[in-house]
C-alpha cells in the first residue's frame, strides 16, 4: 500500500537525469488492454526520453496486469529509478518530464481518496473497513453480547416490577451500551493502526447516534458523514456509498477552505493568495497548507542556488545572487517543496472566487 510518507519521499526526489512521469486511466470501462496501450503510445509519442519511454512501454507489454483502474509510473533510467503505483480510482491521462517527478495528480488522489475508515454498526456488533485510494485494504468485525428480550418466569408483567417491561428494557439498554463501548474501543484501535484520516458510519440513526457518543472527541472530529446500510452489505456496496459521501464531504470542505483562505488573505492574517505571494511563502518554508485548483499549472522561475520560486524574470536571485532559470510548472515545484517541508497540500475543485484570486493560496505557519 502506497502511503503518505512514501508520497513525501517521492516529492523529495531530485533526479540528475531527466525524469518521466505518466498517469494513465486503465479502467476496463475505457476499453481493452490493447486500446489502453494504444492510448499510452499516443501519449508518449512526443516524449524524447527514449530509454524511459521504452521502459514504460515494456512494463505495460510484459508486467502490468490491467486490474487497476488507474496507474502512475515514475521513470528515470539515468538514475536507475522505475516505480509504478496502481490505483483503485481512474486518473486523467497525463505525461510530464523534468528534473523531478510530477506528484501533484497523485497528491490530489490522496487528498480525495486516501485513508477512509468505514464502520457498519448495529446493537450487537460492527464491521470496519479500511479503504485507500479506491481499494479495500482490510476489513474486520467484532461481535458483542446478543441483545434479546428476556422474560423471567412467574414475574409480574407490570412495568416497573421485576420481570416487567421496564426491567427488560433496562437490561437490554445495559447490554447495548456495553456492546457500543466495546465496538468503539475496537474501532478506535483499528482506526489508529490504519492511520485513518476520515470516518464514515453506516447503520440506523439510533445505532449511529449511540456509537458516535462512545467515540473520543478526537475521533468524532474525523467523521465526515453517516448513511443507512445493512450489516450484511457487500464491501463493493460499502465502497461505492463511502466514495459518494466522501466526494460530497470533500466538495463541502473545499468550499469552506476556499472561503476561509480568501477571508484570511483579505484581512492579511495567516494566509496568502496568488501565485507570486504563495511562491514567496513556499520559498520561505512558511506554508502549512498549500491550496491549489485541480489541474492548475503555471510557468515560473527558480533560483539555481537557494531554490527560490518566483514569477519574475530577474536574471539573478535577490536573495542569494545566483542565476534564475525558467521552469515549466512552478505550481508542481511548490507542491513538492511544501510536502518536503512537512506541510499539507489540498487540491480543490474549480471555484470562481478562487480562480479570480489566482487558483493558488497558502495557509501559513507564521
Amino acid at each position: 500500500m502506497f502511503t503518505d510518507n512514501q508520497l513525501k519521499e517521492l516529492a523529495g526526489v531530485t533526479t540528475k537525469s531527466p525524469a518521466l512521469t505518466v498517469y494513465l486511466n486503465t479502467d476496463p470501462a475505457m476499453g481493452s488492454a490493447e486500446t489502453i496501450k494504444l492510448r499510452l503510445r499516443t501519449l508518449l509519442k512526443e516524449v524524447e526520453l527514449e530509454q524511459d519511454v521504452a521502459a514504460v512501454l515494456d512494463y505495460f507489454e510484459t508486467h502490468h496486469p490491467f486490474t487497476a483502474r488507474g496507474i502512475a509510473v515514475f521513470s528515470c533510467k539515468g538514475d536507475g529509478i522505475f516505480r509504478t503505483i496502481s490505483l483503485g480510482v481512474p486518473v486523467r491521462d497525463q505525461v510530464f518530464t523534468g528534473d523531478r517527478f510530477s506528484i501533484k495528480p497523485l497528491a490530489d488522489i490522496f487528498d480525495v481518496f486516501g485513508g477512509y475508515g468505514v464502520i457498519l454498526v448495529d446493537r450487537q456488533g460492527a464491521r470496519v473497513f479500511h479503504f485507500h485510494l479506491g481499494d479495500l485494504v482490510e476489513q474486520e468485525g467484532v461481535l458483542g453480547t446478543l441483545v434479546k428480550h428476556t422474560k423471567r418466569g412467574g414475574a409480574s408483567s407490570i412495568a416497573g416490577q421485576r420481570g416487567g417491561t421496564a426491567g427488560q428494557t433496562g437490561y437490554e439498554d445495559e447490554v447495548v451500551e456495553r456492546n457500543m463501548k466495546e465496538i468503539a474501543a475496537f474501532a478506535v484501535h483499528f482506526f489508529e493502526e490504519k492511520h485513518i484520516r476520515r470516518i464514515l458510519i453506516g447503520g440506523t440513526d439510533d445505532n449511529i447516534s449511540m456509537f458516535r457518543a462512545q467515540l473520543p472527541k478526537t475521533w468524532q472530529s474525523l467523521i465526515i458523514g453517516t448513511f443507512a446500510m445493512s450489516m450484511t452489505a457487500t464491501h463493493a456496496d460499502v465502497l461505492a456509498r463511502a466514495m459518494q459521501i466522501g466526494k460530497e464531504a470533500e466538495a463541502a470542505r473545499d468550499l469552506k477552505m476556499v472561503r476561509d483562505i480568501l477571508s484570511q488573505a483579505g484581512k492579511g492574517v495567516g494566509a496568502e493568495v496568488g501565485l507570486e505571494k504563495t511562491l514567496q511563502a513556499v520559498s520561505q518554508s512558511r506554508v502549512q497548507t498549500l491550496v491549489v485548483t485541480e489541474g492548475f499549472r503555471q510557468p515560473a522561475h527558480r533560483c539555481t542556488g537557494c531554490g527560490r520560486l518566483t514569477v519574475h524574470t530577474n536574471p539573478l536571485c535577490k536573495d542569494c545572487g545566483s542565476k534564475i532559470v525558467p521552469v515549466d510548472d512552478g505550481v508542481e515545484l511548490a507542491v513538492n517543496a511544501v510536502m518536503r517541508s512537512g506541510g499539507e497540500v489540498e487540491i480543490v475543485g474549480n471555484n470562481p472566487d478562487f480562480v479570480k484570486a489566482g487558483n493558488i493560496g497558502a495557509i501559513l505557519r507564521y
